[in-house]
């Protein structure tokens, strides 16, 4: 089984999100989404659906973003 850094993603109200990405990056986020439907025993997810949880996940674990952030007074921005 592969251990992806993502797990399976939440079923949350869709948001509409306008965005470029460069074609490469987008068969990427197919392929990523379609890996991580298989391990989930479900169909692929919609790839614009993983920005999200990746961004979230990519701010979470920089450390020196949390530490400028604390730096600057600054509290973790959570719902």
């Amino acid at each position: 089984m592969v251990k992806l850094k993502l797990g399976p993603l939440a079923d949350d109200k869709p948001v509409k999100v306008t965005l470029e990405l460069p074609a490469a990056l987008h068969r990427d986020l197919a392929a990523y989404a379609e890996i991580l439907g298989r391990e989930a025993g479900r169909q692929p997810s919609d790839p614009v659906r993983l920005i999200v949880p990746m961004l979230e996940r990519f701010i979470a674990t920089d450390r020196g973003f949390a530490k400028a952030r604390r730096a600057a007074g600054q509290p973790p921005a959570r719902d």
